[in-house]
């Protein structure tokens, strides 16, 4: 214990200490809706909070200490960019970690439009005056709905890495390929207690994302699996009017034709598509220094 504290009073510190080499990660926290939210912020070498940041979401139940993420935080840091890599609370209070798919879910889809606000909120308040958005995965999805429905001046680019798409038959087929029953039956139940307002309802013993014979609330049994293309990435990404570039894995088994759906979109513009060869959902080891050489060059435009 007495050598993490130490860690983390010399991670304060360097960040305080002006230009360096890039600099330690400083723990952050803010709260929201009655949670502790917590982030990671990695700020480049000689730079502070008001030259700018990349505020980075992670994908399905996931945290900000995964793999990819801590990849993209130093990636970025090495090529000059400043970043805030954030936790979803998923309904929990100082959430870290992946969720625990024996903790009832009551969280919903759209619970990270408003914490992603209140770390833009916590960013602005530092002094950040330019805040380029970044999601993988469902945060990809959830980023494009952020950028697409919340515009804000402070927000100057979206990357979207390999973002979440959604088709309402896929959907359907997925969730009777992994829990063997269709997912018709848990939906109706869902909605109906939701209508009679009763979303707090625990439904369980049911499939839920990557959770079997999980517990859910009808409520966010709703916010994940209703017909609504809001959970993928091209709805929003019609919508939102600052540049946004979206990066494709070549070899992704988990978002498949991505840069097939994004392509109508794409005019080199508003929309740049970048995919990355040799490279799967998670961008692993070189993949991820090539995702960041894009978003350096994007986020340089």
């Amino acid at each position: 214990m007495r050598k993490l504290m130490l860690a983390a009073i010399a991670a304060v510190a360097v960040l305080g200490s002006g230009p360096a080499a890039w600099a330690a990660d400083q723990a952050v926290q803010v709260k929201a809706g009655g949670l502790a939210l917590n982030g990671t912020l990695a700020l480049a070498g000689g730079k502070a909070v008001k030259d700018g940041v990349v505020l980075i979401t992670h994908g399905t139940l996931a945290h900000n200490g995964m793999e990819i993420i801590k990849a993209m935080q130093a990636g970025l840091a090495e090529r000059g960019l400043s970043s805030l890599a954030i936790t979803l609370g998923l309904g929990l209070d100082n959430r870290s970690g992946m969720y625990d798919c024996a903790v009832p879910h009551r969280h919903k889809h759209t619970d990270s439009l408003d914490e992603i606000g209140a770390w833009l909120g916590w960013l602005k308040g530092q002094g950040a005056s330019k805040v380029a958005l970044l999601g993988h995965s469902r945060g990809g999805a959830q980023t494009a709905l952020f950028a697409a429905e919340r515009p804000d001046p402070v927000v100057t680019k979206v990357v979207l890495l390999a973002p979440m798409t959604y088709d309402e038959k896929a959907e359907a087929a997925g969730y009777q390929a992994r829990y063997g029953k269709p997912l018709a039956g848990p939906l109706a139940k869902a909605a109906a207690l939701v209508k009679a307002g009763k979303g707090a309802e625990m439904m369980t013993d049911t499939g839920f994302i990557y959770c079997p014979g999980a517990t859910a609330s009808a409520a966010s049994f709703v916010s994940y699996y209703q017909p609504d293309p809001r959970l993928g990435v091209v709805a929003p990404l019609a919508r939102i009017k600052v540049p946004t570039l979206v990066i494709a894995a070549a070899n992704d088994e988990v978002v498949k034709g991505l840069p097939e759906a994004v392509a109508p979109l794409a005019d080199g513009k508003r929309v740049k598509l970048v995919t990355v060869p040799n490279a799967d959902h998670f961008f692993l080891d070189l993949a991820a220094d090539d995702a960041a050489d894009a978003i350096k060059a994007f986020v340089a435009e």
